[in-house]
């Protein structure tokens, strides 16, 4: 799919068809994710691909999302904090959290690419969600990816207009060439 039909067709989809997508369509859209820029080359980021329906029943009830418990699969995406930190200190788990949402995000566009449909879930109960899937202690979970083919054809919705979130040399300067304001006598 070209590039701009991938952004025009990403969409949070919370309804999928009983038909189950094939696994290595998943591993493909990991594999593109894992190919953002790392501070210091530091591979963090880490998948968990759950396709036992028991515990993807368990992770809709950790997110408080029903619709998860309807997909085939579920990813969980999540940073290992230990080697950032030692690198950068506190600003470590600014770089972790920088890194996370710029793989979720890859990693939502290639399963738009691939025909598949998902959800960005970021609400759940973290030490739940820790204990079932074995994820260590100083480890944070980014997100939480419903994966199917969806059955929602809702367009998506509005975003906001260009002119709405751009600003100019300083936070409230909405204009590239700001008008000669008169200078006080």
């Amino acid at each position: 799919m070209e590039f701009n039909a991938v952004i025009k067709a990403r969409k949070s989809v919370r309804k999928f068809k009983t038909t189950k997508p094939n696994w290595k369509d998943i591993i493909e859209a990991i594999d593109w994710a894992s190919k953002i820029p790392y501070a210091g080359g530091i591979h963090n980021v880490k998948f968990i691909l759950i396709d036992n329906k028991k515990k993807i029943n368990d992770i809709g009830d950790y997110c408080q999302q029903d619709f998860i418990s309807k997909a085939h699969y579920v990813v969980a995406v999540v940073s290992d904090l230990k080697d950032l930190t030692a690198s950068y200190e506190e600003r470590g788990e600014k770089y972790a959290l920088e890194q996370g949402g710029a793989a979720v995000n890859q990693f939502l566009l290639k399963l738009v690419d691939l025909g598949l449909d998902a959800c960005w879930v970021g609400s759940f109960d973290d030490e739940q969600l820790k204990r079932l899937l074995k994820i260590p202690e100083k480890t944070i979970i980014h997100a939480v990816v419903p994966i199917g083919y969806g059955l929602d054809e809702s367009k998506r919705k509005r975003r906001p207009n260009i002119d709405r979130i751009l600003r100019f040399n300083n936070y409230k300067e909405t204009n590239m060439n700001p008008k000669k304001r008169p200078e006080a006598f």
